[in-house]
């Protein structure tokens, strides 16, 4: 008897698969991200800047001169502007926020003990920023196309999603704002502060290619290196394969959306990496 008891005894200790884990710790990082009112009005701003913006531009567009006649390249510009300046912005303070608020009210304590590799809280954390940040930029770049269309339409410019490129621009826009997120959220995790990780995170989205732009024109090697600065990658990938390009021949040329692509999923993944050492190797 007593052994049955040891064998059910020693069922029930059983640990969970890894995997199952791993899926309840992602599970708990959506909850985190759901219940947060700042995580939740980041979300909401995307949305509405984004729509609005474009909207803005498109009821505006007649006094501000249009193409004579269907462009895609002015369409897109008009539909993502809005979600890309600005929701690049709005996307990096999510990612900030959804590690350093949880060091500032000492939540993050508790899901680190449970998990004490600590990398599968790290992991779910950015699939879980990267999958909300996206899909609010895709519901502001689907929805500004949405809402901006009868416009164009009434004057003859209307640019449906199944032109070739369209649609891929609308989703590189929103995939940029999930990997802004997640490279955000990787320098909140590296510095622990919402302050210091806001300001990082703006000075490369912003003040670092203003800087780059000046010194380009004397130093060539840093005139080439400006495609490859995040904002500049991430404005890539609103663009169409094609149109890629510039005539300007003082301007090295932005890079086409999907190599645009990759340097912000290194950038990101290199953010991450640093995050993660400097989260495994120090003290909560």
């Amino acid at each position: 008897m007593s052994a049955t008891v040891l064998r059910r005894s020693s069922h029930i200790s059983t640990p969970a698969p890894a995997r199952l884990r791993l899926l309840h710790i992602v599970r708990s990082e959506f909850i985190k991200l759901a219940s947060l009112r700042s995580i939740v009005l980041s979300l909401a701003t995307i949305v509405v800047t984004g729509l609005g913006i474009s909207l803005a531009l498109a009821l505006t567009m007649e006094s501000a001169g249009v193409p004579s006649q269907p462009s895609a390249e002015f369409l897109l510009w008009t539909v993502t502007f809005g979600a890309y300046m600005l929701g690049q912005l709005v996307a990096a303070l999510l990612g900030v926020l959804a590690v350093s608020g949880e060091y500032s009210a000492g939540t993050i304590q508790p899901a680190l003990l449970s998990v004490p590799s600590r990398l599968p809280v790290l992991a779910a954390k950015a699939l879980a920023v990267f999958t909300v940040s996206t899909g609010a930029g895709l519901v502001a770049t689907v929805g500004s196309w949405a809402v901006t269309y009868p416009l164009f339409d009434e004057l003859g410019l209307a640019v449906g999603l199944g032109e070739p490129g369209v649609a891929l621009a609308l989703a590189g826009t929103a995939v940029y704002l999930g990997l802004v997120s997640v490279f955000a959220l990787g320098v909140g995790t590296a510095v622990r502060s919402a302050a210091g990780g806001i300001t990082i995170v703006v000075m490369v989205l912003l003040i670092l290619p203003v800087a780059v732009g000046m010194l380009g024109g004397a130093v060539q090697w840093v005139s080439d290196a400006t495609p490859y600065l995040l904002s500049n990658a991430g404005e890539s990938m609103t663009f169409i394969a094609d149109t890629a390009a510039t005539s300007d021949p003082d301007w090295s040329g932005p890079l086409s959306p999907s190599l645009g692509a990759l340097v912000v999923l290194a950038w990101s993944a290199i953010s991450l990496a640093i995050g993660a050492a400097l989260l495994r190797g120090r003290d909560v």
